[in-house]
C-alpha cells in the first residue's frame, strides 16, 4: 500500500492516523498504540508524515525522520479551521491531513533535542520566577495582616522578614509559616542566580544572541530566547514576524470599510512580551541627548500614549531583530536626537 500523505493525531498513548493515496483518497484511518506506532512507520517505506507543532510532536518528529520519513509540523491554530462537526481524533487527524495539502500553509521545523534542551532553561526560568512571585505575594499579603507593610520588590523581601522576626505583637505561629515563605523564597533566589549563570554563559557563546543584545531594549534573556525559540526562514519579512508575535492592529474589515482594532496576541506570547517590557524600559529614560533618543522614538512619544509607544517599539524591534538574524549583520544605531 502507497501513502501519498499520513497525518497523525498524537496523545499519550494513542495516535490516530489517517492516511490518503496519490488521489487523496482516504485508505488508512486507525489508532496505534506507542510501541505500535514505531514498529508501523519502521516497516513503512519513506513518506510524508504531518502532526501537530505540540508538546511531544519534535520528539516524534526526530524519531520518524532517523526512519528516513519526510516530517513537518503544523501550528495547532491552522489546523482548527479544517475539523469538522464533531470533533473526535479521526477527524481531528483528517483536519490535519487537509491543512497539510494546501499550497499556502505554513509548516514548523522540527528542533534537535540539544535546541529543546536550551529552551527548556528558559522555561524553567520563567516558571522559578511566577513561583517566586507567588511566594512574595503570599508573604507581603499574610505580613499585611498583622500590620506590617512593605513596598512591592523582591529587594523588599529581606527588610520585611526582619520586621516579622522583631515584631512582639505577632503571635509565633505567624511568624514561623512566614519564616517558611521567606526561606523558600532565597532557596528560589539561589536557583534562579545559577540558572541565569548558566544562560550567560549560553548567550556570550552565541554569535547571534550577542548581536541580537546590542539593539536598545533586547537584554541577554530576550536575545537567547529569539535565538532558541525563532526560526526566522519561516517568515518572509520583518512585518510578518511582528504580525506572528501579534504586536500588530487585529483587523475587522468588510465591504472595503478598513477597521483597525488593538494588537492582535497572536504567536509567541512569551517573545511578545520580553519585547514590551524592553520597549517600555527604553520609553522609561528616553530624553533629548539620551543614547536611547532617537528621533522616531521622540516624536512618536509626542503623539502617542506611552503604552501606546511601546507596542509600535516593540514592533520594530522585532523587524530590527528578524533582519539581523536572516541577514546576520550588526545592529547599526541610529543617530540620537539632541
Amino acid at each position: 500500500m502507497e501513502f501519498k500523505r499520513i497525518s497523525v493525531d498524537t496523545s499519550k498513548s494513542v495516535f490516530t492516523l489517517h492516511g490518503i493515496d496519490v488521489q487523496d483518497r482516504p485508505i488508512l484511518r486507525r489508532n496505534l498504540s506507542r510501541t505500535q506506532f514505531e514498529a508501523f512507520f519502521s516497516k513503512l517505506p519513506a513518506t510524508e508524515v504531518v502532526l501537530e507543532a505540540c508538546g511531544g510532536s519534535h520528539h516524534w518528529g526526530r524519531v520518524l525522520g532517523a526512519m528516513g520519513h519526510s516530517v513537518r509540523l503544523i501550528p495547532p491554530q491552522y489546523v482548527k479551521p479544517f475539523v469538522k462537526r464533531g470533533k473526535n481524533d479521526r477527524n481531528d487527524a483528517e483536519a490535519i491531513n487537509e491543512a497539510a495539502s494546501r499550497p499556502s500553509m505554513r509548516f514548523v521545523p522540527v528542533k534537535s533535542a540539544e535546541m529543546q534542551a536550551q529552551s527548556m532553561e528558559l522555561s524553567t526560568r520563567q516558571l522559578l520566577l511566577q513561583q517566586r512571585t507567588q511566594l512574595v505575594n503570599s508573604l507581603r499579603g499574610h505580613a499585611m495582616e498583622f500590620g506590617l507593610v512593605a513596598g512591592k520588590g523582591i529587594e523588599k523581601v529581606e527588610a520585611l522578614l526582619e520586621m516579622i522576626a522583631h515584631d512582639p505583637a505577632m503571635p509565633s505561629p505567624a511568624k514561623q509559616n512566614l519564616a517558611l515563605l521567606g526561606a523558600q523564597i532565597a532557596h528560589l533566589d539561589g536557583q534562579l542566580k545559577e540558572i541565569d549563570r548558566r544562560l550567560v554563559a549560553q548567550h556570550k557563546a552565541s554569535a547571534v544572541s550577542s548581536r541580537l543584545a546590542e539593539v536598545p531594549g533586547i537584554g541577554p534573556i530576550t536575545a537567547l530566547t529569539l535565538t532558541l525559540k525563532i526560526d526566522p526562514r519561516q517568515f518572509e519579512s520583518g512585518r510578518h514576524f511582528a504580525a506572528w508575535l501579534g504586536l500588530t492592529p487585529r483587523e475587522k474589515s468588510t465591504g472595503g470599510r478598513q477597521r483597525m482594532g488593538g494588537i492582535s496576541r497572536a504567536g509567541q506570547e512569551r517573545v511578545r512580551q520580553l519585547l514590551v517590557v524592553g520597549a517600555t524600559a527604553v520609553i522609561r529614560h528616553a530624553k533629548p541627548g539620551s543614547k536611547m533618543a532617537t528621533e522616531w522614538l521622540l516624536g512618536l512619544l509626542e503623539r502617542r500614549p506611552r503604552k501606546v509607544a511601546a507596542v509600535a517599539l516593540a514592533n520594530k524591534m522585532a523587524r530590527i531583530a528578524w533582519a539581523m538574524m536572516t541577514n546576520e549583520t550588526a545592529y547599526r544605531r541610529k543617530p540620537v536626537a539632541v
